[in-house]
């Protein structure tokens, strides 16, 4: 017991100095906030191990709100420490007789509790500092934080083939300088959420991406011979029994040494160097385009009305995967191919007469809101039915049901009023069926010096095998018809 009494007073007398000092409200506020965080962040460790958090709004709580009040009251307590200290030395006083010199044990004691308590709290700010960016990095963090503005872009990867490729990957990439360079910009980011200046719809193309031979190249490799693949699009007339064609496509897509250049050897084969010249933001018109091939040399294309001293003022961009996939994960339909996509994978039936041409006219109506739609789509699709088509209103009022929520969904994907985003508005440069794409270049229209064109034989990327046929005899012949459906 007086081993215990003489411990305390020993630590009194040396931790008396302290405690007058922090004795102030600068530093008192500074204690309870690094108190109150700390135990709010002791008592949310176990679900700060989770591998991610589903909802957004908590983890920003508890992986940036709470390290940021912790850090600021670990300074704010030696700053009204500082505070106290020369406000009374100004006044000539020093009651506590505070240790200021080395040789006092006092002193030494006090600077190895300070020490010991630091690396305590260095450790407590550095987990968190670490969950704070593995959270910055996640996908909810991405999609959600900001919801009405990434809501497009999140919906979008939500139903794209990178689902399960987290949004760093691409739009960051390994390395420090990256990284780096998307927080700063990630902080203008805020601002203009903050103070609602962003643009409505988002810009593309995103001028700051990290180059696609950095990012996507780590898992697809362009240079790599790829087979011939076989393609095939279902298309749905607006008639009354929504009458069914196929289109069926052998894509080349090339690559490598092997079997020819195909689509990928041709644009980005070894050695293979295209750079183009775009007259708008959205790269939708080029003017001028140069070819350099291994054995070939470079060639120049103009197109019909460009001029070269125009050329001069226009940015120039060497081609890459983006130039095409321009939309790999953030992919927007036009109704009428989503419908077709719907009713060939048996979302919508077939069987419901004039279910395409009601469906594309539903899609295509303005409605005030998502939530509007939402309700106005299902409703519309159910009277259509039970006022035109009574009997089959009655026989097949579970494929109705189906269709309205498939109908639903197809337009919560694409569009999004409060964004300004709608039909169209973000063109996908893949084919040139929907957009002009391909066509861009491909045109017949860009002419060289020595009058060679960049063509548009339809065989050069592809071979086609039926055009909207409803049945195509390639099919039957690969075996992927049986009794007349498609396998």
């Amino acid at each position: 017991m007086n081993r215990f009494h003489s411990w305390r007073e020993k630590a009194g007398a040396w931790l008396s100095p302290i405690v007058h000092l922090s004795n102030n409200w600068i530093s008192l506020t500074g204690v309870v906030l690094v108190t109150s965080s700390a135990v709010f962040w002791l008592f949310s460790l176990p679900i700060s191990m989770r591998r991610e958090l589903d909802n957004p709004y908590l983890g920003i709580l508890l992986f940036l709100v709470v390290p940021a009040v912790f850090v600021g009251g670990l300074l704010i307590i030696p700053l009204g420490i500082y505070w106290e200290f020369r406000r009374e030395r100004r006044r000539g006083q020093n009651p506590t007789g505070l240790p200021l010199n080395w040789r006092n044990v006092d002193l030494r004691r006090l600077v190895i509790f300070v020490g010991a308590t630091t690396v305590v709290n260095v450790l407590i700010a550095g987990q968190a500092s670490y969950k704070a960016v593995t959270y910055m990095d996640s996908v909810t963090f991405c999609g959600q934080a900001c919801h009405t503005v990434m809501a497009p872009e999140f919906t979008a990867y939500q139903n794209s083939p990178h689902s399960r490729v987290s949004c760093v990957a691409c739009h960051i990439g390994p390395g420090a300088s990256w990284f780096v360079r998307s927080k700063l910009s990630g902080v203008g980011q805020v601002f203009a959420v903050a103070f609602n200046t962003y643009s409505r719809p988002i810009p593309t193309p995103v001028h700051n991406l990290r180059p696609a031979r950095e990012t996507c190249e780590t898992c697809h490799w362009p240079q790599k011979f790829g087979a011939d693949r076989l393609r095939i699009v279902d298309k749905f007339a607006e008639d009354e029994a929504n009458s069914r064609t196929k289109t069926v496509l052998l894509m080349r897509i090339g690559g490598g040494r092997k079997g020819g250049p195909g689509i990928h050897g041709a644009h980005l084969g070894e050695g293979v160097v295209i750079r183009y010249a775009h007259a708008d933001e959205a790269r939708q018109t080029i003017p001028w385009v140069e070819v350099t091939r291994p054995g070939a040399g470079v060639r120049t294309y103009l197109a019909a009305d460009a001029k070269p001293e125009q050329i001069k003022n226009l940015p120039i961009r060497t081609m890459d995967c983006m130039d095409c996939h321009n939309r790999p994960t953030h992919t927007f339909e036009l109704p009428e191919r989503a419908v077709d996509h719907a009713m060939a994978g048996g979302d919508i039936s077939p069987s419901l007469p004039f279910v395409k041409r009601q469906a594309v006219t539903l899609l295509k109506a303005a409605y005030p809101s998502r939530e509007d739609a939402a309700r106005r789509i299902p409703a519309a699709l159910h009277a259509f039915y039970r006022e035109n088509y009574p009997a089959v209103y009655q026989q097949q009022r579970l494929e109705i049901e189906r269709a309205a929520r498939a109908l639903t969904a197809i337009y919560l994907r694409n569009v999004f009023p409060e964004m300004r985003v709608t039909w169209g508005t973000y063109p996908n440069h893949i084919g040139h069926t929907d957009f002009p794409g391909c066509f861009r270049c491909h045109d017949e229209a860009h002419t060289s010096a020595d009058g060679k064109t960049i063509t548009q034989d339809c065989n050069t990327c592809h071979q086609v095998l039926a055009m909207d046929e409803p049945a195509p005899k390639i099919l039957t012949d690969l075996g992927l018809v049986t009794n007349g459906a498609a396998k």
